[in-house]
Protein backbone atom coordinates (compact mmCIF):
# COMPACT_ATOMS: atom_id res chain seq x y z
CA UNK A 1 0.00 0.00 0.00
CA UNK A 2 1.11 3.59 -0.88
CA UNK A 3 2.01 5.70 2.62
CA UNK A 4 1.44 9.04 0.62
CA UNK A 5 -1.90 10.96 1.26
CA UNK A 6 -3.45 11.70 -2.21
CA UNK A 7 -5.19 15.02 -1.65
CA UNK A 8 -7.49 16.26 -3.97
CA UNK A 9 -8.13 19.96 -4.58
CA UNK A 10 -11.91 21.85 -5.42
CA UNK A 11 -10.55 24.97 -6.66
CA UNK A 12 -14.14 25.90 -6.80
CA UNK A 13 -15.30 25.13 -3.24
CA UNK A 14 -16.82 27.90 -1.07
CA UNK A 15 -17.34 30.24 -4.37
CA UNK A 16 -13.43 29.91 -5.67
CA UNK A 17 -12.21 30.50 -1.81
CA UNK A 18 -10.64 27.18 -1.77
CA UNK A 19 -8.74 27.94 -5.16
CA UNK A 20 -6.94 30.78 -3.42
CA UNK A 21 -6.93 29.37 0.42
CA UNK A 22 -5.70 25.52 -0.49
CA UNK A 23 -1.59 26.12 -1.04
CA UNK A 24 -0.66 27.99 1.62
CA UNK A 25 -2.87 25.15 4.25
CA UNK A 26 -1.37 22.22 2.07
CA UNK A 27 2.54 23.62 2.87
CA UNK A 28 1.44 23.41 6.77
CA UNK A 29 0.42 19.67 6.05
CA UNK A 30 3.70 19.34 4.40
CA UNK A 31 5.69 21.37 7.21
CA UNK A 32 3.56 18.55 9.71
CA UNK A 33 5.78 15.99 7.74
CA UNK A 34 2.57 14.50 5.46
CA UNK A 35 3.97 13.54 2.33
CA UNK A 36 1.49 14.60 -0.25
CA UNK A 37 0.31 13.62 -3.80
CA UNK A 38 -1.74 16.64 -5.03
CA UNK A 39 -4.33 16.65 -8.01
CA UNK A 40 -7.06 19.62 -8.44
CA UNK A 41 -10.22 18.78 -10.06
CA UNK A 42 -11.47 20.82 -13.06
CA UNK A 43 -15.30 19.98 -12.70
CA UNK A 44 -18.19 17.88 -11.13
CA UNK A 45 -17.61 14.48 -10.10
CA UNK A 46 -13.91 14.51 -10.99
CA UNK A 47 -13.29 13.85 -7.93
CA UNK A 48 -14.54 10.43 -7.45
CA UNK A 49 -12.78 9.31 -10.17
CA UNK A 50 -9.43 10.38 -8.93
CA UNK A 51 -10.00 9.07 -5.67
CA UNK A 52 -11.07 5.54 -7.29
CA UNK A 53 -7.94 5.77 -9.59
CA UNK A 54 -5.65 6.27 -6.60
CA UNK A 55 -7.41 3.82 -4.21
CA UNK A 56 -6.93 0.75 -7.29
CA UNK A 57 -3.25 2.13 -7.25
CA UNK A 58 -2.66 1.36 -3.40
CA UNK A 59 -3.35 4.56 -1.89
CA UNK A 60 -5.15 4.71 1.61
CA UNK A 61 -4.44 7.91 2.89
CA UNK A 62 -7.21 10.69 1.42
CA UNK A 63 -7.56 14.06 1.90
CA UNK A 64 -10.39 16.34 0.78
CA UNK A 65 -9.90 19.80 0.44
CA UNK A 66 -12.89 21.36 0.12
CA UNK A 67 -16.29 21.60 1.22
CA UNK A 68 -18.57 18.37 1.90
CA UNK A 69 -19.33 17.95 -1.97
CA UNK A 70 -15.56 17.09 -2.20
CA UNK A 71 -15.79 14.75 0.66
CA UNK A 72 -19.01 12.90 -0.96
CA UNK A 73 -17.20 12.98 -4.12
CA UNK A 74 -13.90 11.41 -2.69
CA UNK A 75 -16.52 8.67 -0.40
CA UNK A 76 -18.28 7.86 -4.13
CA UNK A 77 -14.89 7.13 -5.28
CA UNK A 78 -13.90 4.56 -2.67
CA UNK A 79 -16.92 2.60 -2.13
CA UNK A 80 -17.99 -0.13 -2.47
CA UNK A 81 -14.60 -1.22 -3.45
CA UNK A 82 -13.20 0.01 0.26
CA UNK A 83 -15.96 -2.05 1.82
CA UNK A 84 -13.94 -5.37 0.79
CA UNK A 85 -10.52 -4.62 -0.03
CA UNK A 86 -9.20 -2.29 2.80
CA UNK A 87 -10.57 0.20 5.25
CA UNK A 88 -8.96 3.92 3.57
CA UNK A 89 -9.00 7.08 5.71
CA UNK A 90 -10.25 10.42 5.00
CA UNK A 91 -9.10 13.83 6.36
CA UNK A 92 -10.66 16.97 5.60
CA UNK A 93 -9.39 20.49 4.92
CA UNK A 94 -12.45 22.60 4.96
CA UNK A 95 -12.65 25.02 2.77
CA UNK A 96 -15.89 24.98 0.99
CA UNK A 97 -19.12 26.67 2.22
CA UNK A 98 -20.98 24.24 4.11
CA UNK A 99 -18.22 21.77 5.80
CA UNK A 100 -20.72 20.22 7.91
CA UNK A 101 -19.37 16.80 8.72
CA UNK A 102 -16.67 18.34 10.63
CA UNK A 103 -18.52 20.63 12.59
CA UNK A 104 -19.70 17.11 14.74
CA UNK A 105 -15.87 16.99 15.90
CA UNK A 106 -14.99 20.80 15.71
CA UNK A 107 -15.33 24.37 15.06
CA UNK A 108 -11.49 25.16 14.62
CA UNK A 109 -11.87 24.09 10.46
CA UNK A 110 -8.04 23.77 9.19
CA UNK A 111 -5.97 24.23 12.57
CA UNK A 112 -7.86 21.18 13.98
CA UNK A 113 -7.54 18.69 10.66
CA UNK A 114 -3.50 19.46 10.72
CA UNK A 115 -3.08 18.76 14.65
CA UNK A 116 -4.98 15.56 14.05
CA UNK A 117 -2.59 14.59 10.73
CA UNK A 118 0.59 15.85 12.96
CA UNK A 119 -0.95 13.45 16.04
CA UNK A 120 -1.65 10.80 13.72
CA UNK A 121 -5.17 10.96 15.35
CA UNK A 122 -7.66 8.45 13.42
CA UNK A 123 -11.53 7.24 14.68
CA UNK A 124 -13.86 4.84 13.28
CA UNK A 125 -16.79 6.00 11.41
CA UNK A 126 -19.85 4.36 9.19
CA UNK A 127 -20.72 5.17 5.71
CA UNK A 128 -24.57 5.31 4.96
CA UNK A 129 -25.13 3.88 1.82
CA UNK A 130 -28.15 4.96 -0.46
CA UNK A 131 -29.51 2.38 -3.10
CA UNK A 132 -31.80 4.13 -5.88
CA UNK A 133 -33.48 2.83 -9.05
CA UNK A 134 -30.23 3.52 -11.19
CA UNK A 135 -27.79 2.62 -8.87
CA UNK A 136 -26.00 3.37 -4.93
CA UNK A 137 -24.39 6.26 -3.30
CA UNK A 138 -22.60 6.46 -0.48
CA UNK A 139 -22.46 9.41 1.92
CA UNK A 140 -21.03 10.26 5.58
CA UNK A 141 -23.72 13.19 6.15
CA UNK A 142 -27.12 13.13 6.12
CA UNK A 143 -30.13 12.44 3.17
CA UNK A 144 -32.55 14.95 3.24
CA UNK A 145 -36.30 14.58 1.51
CA UNK A 146 -39.17 17.18 1.79
CA UNK A 147 -38.66 21.10 2.93
CA UNK A 148 -35.00 20.63 3.05
CA UNK A 149 -34.23 19.26 0.16
CA UNK A 150 -36.28 21.81 -1.71
CA UNK A 151 -35.02 24.90 0.21
CA UNK A 152 -31.54 22.54 -1.26
CA UNK A 153 -32.65 23.17 -4.47
CA UNK A 154 -33.73 26.66 -4.64
CA UNK A 155 -30.52 27.39 -2.73
CA UNK A 156 -28.11 25.67 -5.43
CA UNK A 157 -30.18 27.32 -8.46
CA UNK A 158 -30.76 31.08 -7.37
CA UNK A 159 -28.40 32.01 -4.27
CA UNK A 160 -25.70 29.99 -4.73
CA UNK A 161 -23.38 33.16 -4.95
CA UNK A 162 -23.98 33.91 -1.64
CA UNK A 163 -22.04 31.74 -0.06
CA UNK A 164 -22.96 30.17 3.45
CA UNK A 165 -26.25 32.18 3.31
CA UNK A 166 -27.21 30.77 0.57
CA UNK A 167 -29.40 28.17 2.36
CA UNK A 168 -30.91 29.95 4.64
CA UNK A 169 -32.48 32.65 1.16
CA UNK A 170 -33.92 28.90 0.01
CA UNK A 171 -35.89 28.35 2.89
CA UNK A 172 -37.36 31.75 2.66
CA UNK A 173 -38.41 31.20 -0.83
CA UNK A 174 -39.55 27.42 -0.19
CA UNK A 175 -41.66 29.05 2.50
CA UNK A 176 -43.53 30.78 -0.17
CA UNK A 177 -44.67 27.65 -1.82
CA UNK A 178 -44.81 25.27 0.75
CA UNK A 179 -45.73 22.12 0.40
CA UNK A 180 -46.53 19.32 2.58
CA UNK A 181 -45.82 15.54 0.38
CA UNK A 182 -45.97 12.00 1.44
CA UNK A 183 -42.41 9.89 0.88
CA UNK A 184 -43.46 6.08 1.52
CA UNK A 185 -41.13 4.91 3.77
CA UNK A 186 -40.44 1.68 6.52
CA UNK A 187 -38.41 1.54 9.27
CA UNK A 188 -36.95 -1.56 10.81
CA UNK A 189 -39.80 -3.17 13.01
CA UNK A 190 -42.83 -1.80 11.31
CA UNK A 191 -45.01 -3.68 9.26
CA UNK A 192 -46.45 -0.73 7.43
CA UNK A 193 -45.51 1.85 5.12
CA UNK A 194 -45.57 5.54 6.78
CA UNK A 195 -47.40 7.45 3.83
CA UNK A 196 -48.40 10.09 5.91
CA UNK A 197 -47.34 13.64 4.41
CA UNK A 198 -44.22 15.36 6.40
CA UNK A 199 -42.66 18.94 6.36
CA UNK A 200 -39.29 16.77 5.73
CA UNK A 201 -37.11 13.76 6.68
CA UNK A 202 -33.78 13.26 7.36
CA UNK A 203 -31.53 10.71 7.62
CA UNK A 204 -28.28 11.67 9.81
CA UNK A 205 -24.73 9.89 10.25
CA UNK A 206 -23.69 13.17 12.06
CA UNK A 207 -25.58 16.48 13.24
CA UNK A 208 -25.12 19.13 11.07
CA UNK A 209 -26.69 19.92 7.45
CA UNK A 210 -26.72 23.16 5.47
CA UNK A 211 -23.34 23.80 7.75
CA UNK A 212 -25.06 24.88 10.88
CA UNK A 213 -28.48 23.56 11.20
CA UNK A 214 -28.24 20.35 13.62
CA UNK A 215 -31.30 18.25 12.09
CA UNK A 216 -29.92 15.05 14.02
CA UNK A 217 -28.92 16.30 17.02
CA UNK A 218 -28.30 12.68 17.91
CA UNK A 219 -26.48 11.36 15.34
CA UNK A 220 -23.26 9.31 16.07
CA UNK A 221 -20.97 8.69 12.95
CA UNK A 222 -19.17 5.88 15.33
CA UNK A 223 -22.43 3.96 16.54
CA UNK A 224 -23.66 1.33 13.94
CA UNK A 225 -26.90 3.71 13.47
CA UNK A 226 -28.96 5.90 11.16
CA UNK A 227 -30.74 8.98 12.93
CA UNK A 228 -34.11 9.37 11.34
CA UNK A 229 -36.04 12.42 11.37
CA UNK A 230 -39.10 13.27 10.87
CA UNK A 231 -41.63 16.33 11.58
CA UNK A 232 -45.17 16.79 10.71
CA UNK A 233 -46.53 18.88 8.66
CA UNK A 234 -46.48 22.63 9.45
CA UNK A 235 -47.93 25.82 8.57
CA UNK A 236 -46.05 29.13 7.04
CA UNK A 237 -46.00 30.75 9.97
CA UNK A 238 -45.59 28.47 12.70
CA UNK A 239 -42.51 26.99 10.79
CA UNK A 240 -40.86 30.91 10.71
CA UNK A 241 -41.35 30.87 14.33
CA UNK A 242 -39.99 27.33 15.08
CA UNK A 243 -37.24 27.86 12.68
CA UNK A 244 -34.59 28.83 15.06
CA UNK A 245 -35.22 25.34 17.13
CA UNK A 246 -32.99 24.10 13.96
CA UNK A 247 -29.40 25.26 14.74
CA UNK A 248 -29.90 24.15 17.96
CA UNK A 249 -31.31 20.51 17.68
CA UNK A 250 -34.00 21.34 19.84
CA UNK A 251 -36.47 20.30 17.12
CA UNK A 252 -37.05 17.18 17.77
CA UNK A 253 -38.86 17.96 21.61
CA UNK A 254 -40.89 19.63 19.21
CA UNK A 255 -44.68 17.74 19.56
CA UNK A 256 -44.84 17.65 15.47
CA UNK A 257 -41.71 15.33 15.48
CA UNK A 258 -40.05 12.22 15.96
CA UNK A 259 -36.86 10.58 16.21
CA UNK A 260 -35.24 7.18 16.55
CA UNK A 261 -31.65 5.36 15.76
CA UNK A 262 -32.00 2.84 12.91
CA UNK A 263 -30.19 0.58 10.80
CA UNK A 264 -31.63 0.74 7.74
CA UNK A 265 -34.72 2.27 5.96
CA UNK A 266 -36.44 0.98 2.53
CA UNK A 267 -38.89 3.44 0.24
CA UNK A 268 -41.94 2.85 -1.69
CA UNK A 269 -41.38 6.80 -3.25
CA UNK A 270 -43.17 5.88 -7.05
CA UNK A 271 -39.93 8.22 -8.91
CA UNK A 272 -37.68 10.75 -8.18
CA UNK A 273 -38.27 12.86 -5.94
CA UNK A 274 -35.30 15.87 -5.06
CA UNK A 275 -32.79 15.09 -2.21
CA UNK A 276 -29.54 16.42 -0.46
CA UNK A 277 -27.10 13.83 0.01
CA UNK A 278 -23.60 15.44 1.94
CA UNK A 279 -24.90 19.34 0.63
CA UNK A 280 -25.14 17.91 -2.98
CA UNK A 281 -28.91 18.60 -4.35
CA UNK A 282 -29.90 15.37 -6.37
CA UNK A 283 -32.68 14.25 -8.17
CA UNK A 284 -33.55 10.14 -6.72
CA UNK A 285 -35.98 7.53 -6.92
CA UNK A 286 -34.72 6.33 -3.00
CA UNK A 287 -34.67 3.01 -2.71
CA UNK A 288 -32.93 2.17 0.92
CA UNK A 289 -31.13 3.62 3.09
CA UNK A 290 -28.38 1.29 4.99
CA UNK A 291 -25.37 1.42 7.39
CA UNK A 292 -22.34 0.31 6.85
CA UNK A 293 -20.97 0.32 10.27
CA UNK A 294 -16.90 1.31 10.84
CA UNK A 295 -15.75 0.88 7.24
CA UNK A 296 -13.49 4.39 6.60
CA UNK A 297 -11.26 5.87 9.25
CA UNK A 298 -11.41 9.38 9.80
CA UNK A 299 -8.98 12.01 10.47
CA UNK A 300 -10.25 14.23 13.36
Amino acid sequence: MNPRFFAIVNPAAGGGRCGKLAPAALERVRQADIDLEIVRTNRAGEATALARGAYAQGYRNFLAVGGDGTSYEIVNGLFPEAETQGRPALGFLPLGTGNSFLRDFTSRGVEHTIEALRQRRRRLCDVIRLRHAAGEVYFINMLNLGFAADAGEVANRRFKCCGATSYIFGVLATLAQLEHLAFPHRLPGTADWDRRPCLFLAFGNTKFTGGKMMIAPHADPTDGKIEYVRWSPLGRLRLLWNFPLLFTGTHVLHPLASHRAVERADFDLGGPVNVIVDGEVLRLDCRSVEVLPAVLDVIV
